[in-house]
């Protein structure tokens, strides 16, 4: 496990609501799709980042973290683990709190930089099953 349940429950209760999703596309066959509409559900305001920068779930898409106009608070990482270290490195850069990989997306490096930086960071999780736990 790569961050704890303390660090999850902070997360999604505590750092912001505003979640840019890394790898939400209008494809409601992908697990993103599903995962930010129960953030949705739950208060959050999704962000969705893909290179289409589709519209999804009401919200504008944005081709990347950079391009995004206001402050993020989570960035939620849906894309490959050999593409996860270069978003979570993007997500400091713009000053998220803290990120979160999905179930599967694992880059120990990435993760070491991250809390360096000062970030809170879990991996290998899903705030969608996480969040629904949450009384």
């Amino acid at each position: 496990m790569y961050g704890d349940a303390a660090t999850a429950r902070k997360i999604l209760t505590d750092l912001g609501d505003t979640w840019a999703v890394v790898g939400l596309s209008a494809n409601p066959g992908r697990a993103a799709h599903g995962v930010a509409a129960v953030l949705q559900r739950f208060g959050k305001r999704i962000v969705p980042v893909h290179p289409k920068a589709e519209t999804v779930h009401g919200e504008p898409g944005y081709p990347s973290l950079s391009a995004i106009p206001f402050p993020v608070d989570v960035v939620d990482v849906f894309v490959n683990s050999s593409l996860a270290g270069p978003v979570a490195d993007e997500a400091v850069t713009i000053g998220a709190k803290a990120v979160w990989f999905q179930l599967g997306v694992v880059d120990e490096d990435a993760y070491a930089r991250t809390r360096a930086a000062g970030l809170d960071m879990v991996m290998d999780r899903c705030p969608a099953i996480e969040i629904g736990g949450l009384r």
